[in-house]
């Protein structure tokens, strides 16, 4: 049995959207899930300790939107290991909007198929710097029958990619294929906005409304986002969550938080980067989305990390997200940067600042001490 335990935490961010914190100063961890949270804990002699000096643990921080291919590579940007590089930035999981980047991606029906089982299996199998990537997310293709599905889910598929992204756009079709995959199981996600790589189009609320998907991709554009008013139809008129990226429209962020406000929607809010793209590749694109929520859409910055943790884990039905008994031990330990005029890593978000990283766990492994991307934070723990 092995044990891990963090002592002498300031404050413990649950993930959870309903109830942020959590009472406590210690959380241990046993045989890789976190097995009790409290106040005082104790381990056996032979555990791992970890000194958090007053600071901020958080639930590993989950991208809810990355387009990987096979391996640690980008044939977009031509860079090697950034998912490993992104774990530095606090993430402990990525979600595949489709390996839309594919050298040669093969678009007919079987050839979809066969990549997404291949993705689904390989991502299985590799880990970055300690990253999970659920890998696999279906691009739909014509020809794809109901038997397609069933076999997918069977191997191992557990989601589609964006709806919409490519060249097929016979929405009635698209409907009926989206049936089809809740069916087996599968979390669908949609492009929203405007066009993005060559051969895609413009998606609207109406194709949204028709569709009914799980997610309602980069509502502040992928990289162009959707009207107002195509934005509140899809808050009002369906289930989605409601997906803010780092490469898209900042300026609309605002707007989008103050209709998922009106609409009592702000607990569908999720967070992701929807990297690599023509934005780049960017290591701390989840910090510094979740500063842009809470800093420009006046979100406490708790609220914004559980957007950006357990609420995005509860859609794909992960064991993981929040700060929990039983569940995986994927945190983040964090404080205000050196220099910061914020007091904590709650304030640095808040202010719109990115935090320091002194501590990354997944699995009851410290994988990373002290981030080689953000600032220094001003206490940094102690492993012994």
């Amino acid at each position: 049995m092995k044990e891990m335990l963090i002592h002498s935490i300031g404050q413990i961010v649950s993930g959870d959207f309903a109830s942020p914190f959590i009472d406590g100063d210690s959380i241990l961890i046993r045989d890789n899930l976190i097995a009790e949270v409290g106040y005082g804990l104790s381990a056996d002699a032979d555990a791992t300790t970890i000194n958090a000096d007053g600071t901020t643990v958080i639930p590993g921080l989950i991208d809810s939107h990355v387009h990987p291919v096979i391996g640690d590579y980008s044939p977009r940007q031509r860079v090697v290991d950034f998912i490993a590089s992104c774990v530095h930035g606090g993430v402990t999981r990525m979600i595949s909007a489709g390996e839309v980047h594919m050298p040669g991606r093969p678009t007919g029906a079987i050839g979809t198929k066969a990549m997404a089982i291949v993705g689904a299996k390989a991502w299985g199998n590799c880990r970055p710097g300690g990253m999970k990537v659920q890998g696999g997310g279906l691009l739909l293709q014509a020809g794809l029958t109901e038997a397609d599905f069933e076999e997918m889910a069977t191997a191992g598929v557990k989601h589609l990619g964006e709806v919409g992204l490519g060249g097929y756009h016979d929405w009635n079709k698209i409907a009926e294929m989206v049936q089809w995959a809740k069916h087996c199981g599968m979390t669908v996600m949609m492009h929203i906005g405007g066009a993005s790589i060559p051969g895609s189009d413009a998606i609207g609320a109406e194709h949204a409304i028709k569709v009914q998907p799980h997610i309602a991709s980069h509502l502040n554009g992928g990289p162009t986002a959707p009207s107002l008013a195509d934005i509140e139809r899809i808050i009002a008129e369906t289930d989605a969550a409601l997906e803010i990226i780092q490469c898209g429209n900042a300026a609309i962020i605002p707007r989008i938080l103050d209709l998922a406000r009106q609409h009592a929607a702000l607990d569908r809010v999720i967070i992701g980067t929807d990297m690599p793209s023509g934005t780049g590749v960017i290591p701390l694109g989840m910090l510094r989305t979740i500063a842009w929520v809470s800093a420009l859409g006046d979100i406490p910055p708790e609220a914004a990390i559980a957007m950006a943790t357990g609420t995005t884990a509860a859609i794909y039905n992960l064991p993981a997200g929040r700060i929990a008994p039983g569940l995986q031990a994927a945190l983040v330990v964090m404080d205000a940067p050196i220099g910061s005029a914020a007091a904590d890593a709650l304030e640095t978000l808040r202010i719109g600042d990115t935090p320091g990283i002194s501590g990354v766990i997944i699995d009851g492994e410290v994988v990373v001490r002290k981030s080689i991307h953000t600032p220094p934070a001003r206490r940094q723990i102690e492993v012994s």
